[in-house]
């Protein structure tokens, strides 16, 4: 059972609703803490750890498939995705890049989809965006992204006829406590892949000037003016 993804389900239909942690709590008869651990990953530290144990001391695991409405779950969770996404492309056009959403590609056998692709016309810069609405391992995120930067190059000048001078990364991470904590927890890598971050990073979004590799946090509920402001 992927605990992350069965929290991460649980948290995109509390939201969807509208409601608290404390109202869903309320709802299911359980405490806030509950719904807070299960929404972080930690659902084995409480009552499925009983569940888990036994069939664990037969190497043997617990597999539980979360479902909804005959299959619309993979739509809800892309729809954090896509709005989350949106802002990014609007923070980028406030700040004059041109914007190429779900950029595709296959390289050599390399497959994938670019999240946002970003040029910088005067300078000639190219941003390979990458955007989360959940962390789950720092070093899938870090290696997927080293892919796409590697190859982004031959893909915007094959699809978008744009000449690259510079390929810069950024990361963007939906704004929670849990990404934070999650980033927090792997801070070694992500400091080493990502060194720019906060004020300086929006500025070199301004004024893009060499190569960088940026991680930034954002509410995917943030307008571009609400982001040039924070």
């Amino acid at each position: 059972m992927d605990l992350v993804r069965f929290g991460v389900v649980i948290r995109a239909l509390r939201r969807r609703r509208g409601w608290t942690q404390a109202f869903l709590a309320a709802k299911a008869g359980v405490s806030q803490s509950l719904v807070s651990s299960v929404e972080r990953g930690h659902a084995d530290r409480w009552v499925l750890a009983h569940v888990i144990a036994i069939p664990a001391a037969l190497d043997a695991r617990v597999e539980i498939d979360l479902r909804w409405r005959a299959g619309e779950l993979d739509r809800l969770l892309d729809a954090d995705h896509a709005a989350l996404g949106a802002t990014v492309g609007r923070v980028l056009t406030a700040f004059a890049w041109r914007v190429q959403f779900e950029v595709t590609y296959a390289v050599y056998g390399a497959r994938g989809s670019i999240d946002l692709l970003g040029w910088h016309a005067p300078t000639r810069t190219l941003l390979v965006i990458e955007v989360k609405t959940e962390v789950t391992s720092a070093e899938s995120t870090i290696r997927k992204l080293d892919e796409k930067v590697r190859l982004a190059s031959q893909v915007a000048m094959e699809r978008f006829g744009w000449h690259t001078a510079v390929v810069a990364r950024l990361l963007i991470v939906e704004d929670t406590t849990t990404a934070r904590r999650r980033i927090r927890s792997a801070g070694p890598l992500f400091d080493a892949a990502f060194p720019l971050r906060g004020v300086a990073a929006r500025r070199w979004l301004r004024a893009p000037r060499g190569q960088v590799s940026a991680l930034m946090f954002l509410p995917s509920s943030s307008t571009a003016t609400g982001m040039s402001r924070r």
